[in-house]
Parts: structure tokens; C-alpha cells; sequence
């Protein structure tokens, strides 16, 4: 029997923030980003509630490898060594030697990082499986079709449960805690790129599925509708972050004036302390960063491509 379960890895103690998805299909058990370090401990729990240990995985199937998807990884390889592990080419580097990601986690979170997401092992490039866009993945008897999705990640994969109707999307298709009333952007640096996301939604929707797993969290349901909403405001937000770049004297003000202009959007679809916990799972700070970044990149090669030739 084929079964998909929703983990709550009570990230930071925060219920409905990280979530992980067992798959289980003829005696064979993967996991759809485990999620970081920190939450090992709530992770076991979760597999000893189903009678399962972390010996009774085979696999972990990464959308991408940022920490709070992707950083528990290499503890679970070193207590289950025979875990085959999927990841893009792009991210597969870092996960074998995660020097550089945890250099860059640390400049955004800086001592704050061993306390949200704990210590990040490397994974043996023997464990590797490096996905191809396209490629199946038979997974005891169920199949999963894998796409290339970046935008939010340049590593960012998604996994389609033709016959369950599921799309597990990663960071693809936003924050929507429980099919709740606001789709929130994550867009941390480096990698943001719109015109990417753009076709990465294309990309989902040529695939027709009933439902989306979002890692945070849980199952958004109409992906026409979610996708098309999510797009708007992803849009907006790219507006918005260049506006707050306009209208002031210097970064540190304008990552502020963003934060304090997108909070207000939230708190009018959502209770103040719902907006708040949509808020701290995907770090609005972090957001004006990556869109920043987005912006500035695009100015420059506008500009670049302006440039009459030599």
C-alpha cells in the first residue's frame, strides 16, 4: 500500500513551520527533505510514531539543499549508511563539502545558526544520486516524475506523484501554512531569479497536478489557482522591494521599510500571530536580501545589454 505522511519537525519548537513527507510504497521508505539538523530528535519521533527507525529508510529525495530542507542529511547518511540520496547537480558539491553553504547560511543568520539548524555533516559522494530533469524514480511501486524548477534555488528540483496527483514543490510554490488565506515568498539570496520562477510555474502546471506539498507547509490545494495567486504577489514583492531601495538612504532603511510594507500585507489576511509565524519561517529580512540581489543583477545586465558594442 502507498501511503504519503506529513512529518512536523517542530522546527524551533514552532508547530506547521518545516515539514518532511514519508513516503512509504511496497516496503520501501523515503523522505521528502528531512529538514535541518536541529530537528533530528522530533524527526525520530515522528518515524517511531509509524514503527519506523531511520535503519528503515532507503532514501532521501532533496527539492534543494538549503538548510532548513536539506541540512539534516548527512547525520541521517552517517546513522543509516546505505541511504541513496538525490539531489541536483548544482547542489550535489555542497552537500559532499558544505564549507561554502554553511559560510554563506552564517552571514545571514550568524550566531543564530546552530541554534535553528544544528550541525550540518557532509554526505559521501558515494550516497549521491544525481537527478536529471525529466528522469523517473521508482521508489518501490510508486513513480515519481522530476523536474527542474529553479527560481527560488538554482538547485531546485520538484517530484510529481502522477497517480496520487501530488507535486512536492519545495520553496517553488511559496509558504501557505494548511492551505491558509496568504501564499508568502520566500526569496532568501543568492540565487532569486523571476524569470526562472516564471517558467518553473509553467513547468508545474504542464503537469496537472490535484495538490501541492509545501514544505511549509503541508498541502495547498487548485495549483492553478495557488500558482497564479502566488506569481502576483511574487511579482508585487519584486515591486515592492525596489521601491523600498528608491525611497531610501541605504539598505539597512530600505530592507526596513520593505519588511514593515510586506508585514502590513500579511496582517491583512492573517491574525498578527499567524503573520508572525509566516514571517519568521521564511525570514522577511532574508527576502529583501534575495530580492535586492535579483534587482541589482537584472540592472546589470540591462545595462550591459544597452551597451553599444565596441
Amino acid at each position: 500500500m502507498d501511503t504519503i505522511h506529513i512529518l512536523d519537525t517542530l522546527w524551533v519548537g514552532r508547530p506547521h513551520a518545516v515539514a518532511s513527507a514519508l513516503l512509504q510504497s511496497s516496503g520501501h521508505r523515503s523522505l521528502i527533505d528531512p529538514g535541518p539538523a536541529s530537528t533530528l530528535a522530533t524527526l525520530r519521533e515522528q518515524l517511531q510514531r509509524r514503527g519506523l527507525t531511520v535503519a528503515d529508510l532507503d532514501a532521501i529525495l532533496l527539492t534543494h539543499i538549503h538548510l532548513d530542507h536539506a541540512g539534516a542529511t548527512g547525520a541521517l547518511v552517517k546513522e543509516n549508511p546505505r541511504l541513496a540520496v538525490y539531489v541536483h547537480s548544482k547542489g550535489a558539491h555542497h552537500l559532499t563539502d558544505p564549507t561554502k553553504l554553511l559560510a554563506s547560511a552564517t552571514r545571514l543568520w550568524g550566531t543564530e545558526l546552530p541554534r535553528l539548524f544544528g550541525e550540518t555533516l557532509p554526505v559521501p559522494s558515494e550516497n549521491l544520486r544525481i537527478l536529471e530533469d525529466s528522469q523517473i524514480l521508482k521508489l518501490g511501486t510508486r513513480e515519481l516524475a522530476v523536474a527542474y524548477t529553479p527560481g527560488h534555488a538554482s538547485h531546485h528540483v520538484s517530484y510529481f506523484d502522477e497517480r496520487e496527483g501530488v507535486a512536492f514543490v519545495g520553496d517553488t510554490a511559496g509558504i501557505r501554512i494548511q492551505n491558509g488565506a496568504y501564499i508568502l515568498p520566500a526569496t532568501p539570496p543568492p540565487d532569486i531569479n523571476l524569470e526562472l520562477w516564471d517558467a518553473s510555474f509553467a513547468t508545474i502546471l504542464a503537469r496537472r497536478p490535484a495538490r501541492l506539498f509545501l514544505t511549509h507547509f503541508a498541502y495547498a490545494e487548485n495549483p492553478p489557482e495557488h500558482l497564479a495567486e502566488f506569481r502576483e504577489r511574487l511579482h508585487h514583492w519584486a515591486e515592492l522591494a525596489g521601491q523600498a531601495l528608491l525611497d531610501s538612504t541605504g539598505e539597512s532603511a530600505a530592507a526596513k521599510n520593505f519588511v514593515t510594507a510586506a508585514h502590513a500585507e500579511m496582517v491583512s489576511k492573517l491574525s498578527i500571530t499567524d503573520a508572525d509565524h509566516y514571517a519568521f519561517t521564511a525570514g522577511l529580512d532574508l527576502s529583501f536580501l534575495g530580492m535586492a540581489r535579483y534587482l541589482r543583477k537584472r540592472a546589470q545586465a540591462s545595462t550591459f545589454t544597452a551597451s553599444p558594442a565596441e
